[in-house]
């Protein structure tokens, strides 16, 4: 699964690579955008199923937090699309996804990783208010 997920990384990089620097309507750069919240039920909702699915399979082995874990993992790559198209909500799912990885790594006494998580989230404000800046200033907020 993590080999999986190296793989989604890395292309999604090079996706949002190409996204940002000519993914806009006339090949320019790509400006921030929002989701309806139609569309955020309907990526929660497969959020949520892909969750209790994975879970599920996580629960057969020695997870300590099965449905916890695929939440995170689920909601990581998620959230790691929506950065790729710079969609603003994506510092919102990602204190989300972040505040549940520190109670995480605390509960498996990895003190330091857990403390990672926690400037993560220092950075998560600093990101989004950056962000909801710039979006603001763009010639018409763009709204998906």
């Amino acid at each position: 699964m993590e080999s999986a997920l190296s793989f989604f990384y890395a292309a999604i990089a090079v996706y949002g690579w190409f996204q940002w620097t000519s993914g806009g309507p006339h090949r320019e750069r790509l400006q921030i955008s929002i989701w309806t919240p139609t569309r955020h039920g309907i990526v929660l909702t497969l959020i949520l199923v892909f969750t209790v699915l994975f879970g599920m399979i996580l629960r057969r082995t020695d997870a300590v937090f099965p449905f916890l874990d695929s939440f995170t993992t689920i909601a990581a790559v998620v959230a790691t699309y929506m950065v790729a198209n710079k969609i603003l909500e994506n510092w919102v799912y990602w204190f989300v996804i972040d505040s549940i990885s520190v109670y995480l790594y605390q509960a498996r006494e990895l003190h330091v990783t857990s403390l990672l998580f926690v400037l993560y989230l220092v950075l998560i404000f600093i990101g989004f208010r950056r962000w909801w800046l710039d979006w603001r200033g763009q010639d018409a907020p763009i709204g998906r």
